[in-house]
């Protein structure tokens, strides 16, 4: 047989997804991949329960009108500047989609994409699969900042494009409104993209605040907004996500998503609507409801004695496990799911440089599921003594 396609010569499969399973396999408690454990808002269930006057067939290929036009309404509220429903938008399949498609959209075989590291494993095969060289720029702990000079490096090496995740996964990090400005100014200095992943922007613990980098001056025109109402809404299933950005770009980027996926579910927008027009209260009420769960978990932590970064926004938090001595943070996991029944991803899954000794938990769980967890964790230095 011939040869199979050599861009996916590098590829592993999903290890996130992999710690699910590894998770399922031996019963543990799965703090891997980042999906919650409770419903959806009642309001969105019942809408979705009203099936038989749902459509069923294709909606517009972008993206269903009503839902177009309720995310447009409710993005502009946030993002301060008019979002048009018909001329700026399309509608994916998740922001997985969105993120592959705004790459296309942008990129031609050859070109180069900068990336922050650490950086969602997606990224850089979004970039392969697309034919672009992805450039690494370190974010370094414990703030997880960037050196400017770093960064200019890579525009001036060519990049044609950054990725921008904010707030990040997996560190949590909120940029600044002083280095998105530095992002900004050196994306219109080299005349480049930033395509950007904010399905964390309503999960933003006080006091850092989230910033859309499109509101920044001149980068309304050179910015893809990718999101997805999949965190919001806790709706992860549901696969929703759209792209925000100038006419010029969302008539090429409608036309990728035609070709990739034709459109996203149409019962699914429908139902999902409801959420769209939720008022303010509903994202005050989100961001206290992670931050009561971010604050039991990490005082669970610190209890126990583990090491951690503390996250400024979204629902991650990478542990230092230095104190166990294993040389595989892989291998690591698997023990820890095997032997003290917690799910967790080796950090060195989120990072260019040789990273080993951090490990992604995350608390999108209930409170009950989050104890659980703790209390399996209180015993990992007795279980890893006996190794």
């Amino acid at each position: 047989m011939r040869e199979l396609s050599r861009r996916t010569a590098g590829f592993t499969d999903s290890v996130i997804r992999r710690m699910t399973r590894v998770s399922q396999q031996y019963g543990a408690v799965n703090l891997s991949q980042g999906f919650p454990d409770f419903d959806p808002p009642k309001e969105i269930l019942d809408k979705l329960a009203e099936v038989s006057g749902l459509p069923h067939q294709y909606s517009i290929t972008w993206g269903a009108a009503n839902f177009r036009e309720a995310l447009a309404r409710k993005q502009a509220r946030y993002m301060g500047f008019p979002v048009d429903p018909e001329r700026e938008i399309v509608v994916t399949c998740g922001s997985t989609e969105a993120m592959m498609c705004a790459m296309l959209t942008v990129c031609n075989p050859g070109d180069r994409v900068a990336l922050f590291s650490p950086f969602y494993e997606n990224y850089g095969a979004d970039a392969v699969l697309s034919g672009a060289e992805p450039i690494y720029i370190p974010l370094r702990p414990p703030l997880f900042s960037f050196d400017p000079g770093e960064l200019e490096r890579a525009f001036q090496g060519g990049a044609k494009a950054l990725i921008l995740c904010n707030p990040s996964n997996p560190a949590g990090k909120v940029f600044t409104g002083e280095e998105l400005k530095q992002i900004a100014d050196l994306a219109i200095k080299y005349d480049a993209y930033v395509i950007t992943d904010e399905v964390y922007e309503h999960i933003v613990y006080a006091p850092h605040k989230h910033t859309y980098i499109a509101s920044l001056p001149g980068m309304r025109g050179r910015t893809l907004s990718c999101s997805s109402l999949s965190k919001t809404y806790s709706i992860t299933g549901w696969r929703l996500g759209y792209i925000i950005a100038a006419p010029e770009i969302i008539e090429t980027a409608r036309k990728v998503h035609d070709f990739l996926t034709v459109g996203a579910a149409a019962p699914l927008q429908e139902a999902a609507v409801v959420g769209l027009n939720f008022p303010q209260s509903y994202y005050d009420g989100l961001l206290e409801i992670y931050t009561k769960k971010r604050d039991l978990f990490l005082g669970g932590l610190k209890t126990i004695g583990l090491p951690f970064t503390e996250p400024q926004g979204a629902y991650y938090v990478l542990v230092d496990i230095s104190e166990f001595g294993y040389a595989s943070d892989l291998e690591f996991c698997e023990h820890l799911a095997k032997r003290v029944g917690v799910g967790a991803v080796p950090g060195s899954s989120f990072f260019r440089e040789p990273v080993k000794h951090l490990i992604r938990l995350h608390f999108a769980k209930s409170e009950d599921t989050l104890n659980l967890a703790l209390s399996k964790l209180q015993k990992i230095r007795e279980v890893f003594s006996k190794k």
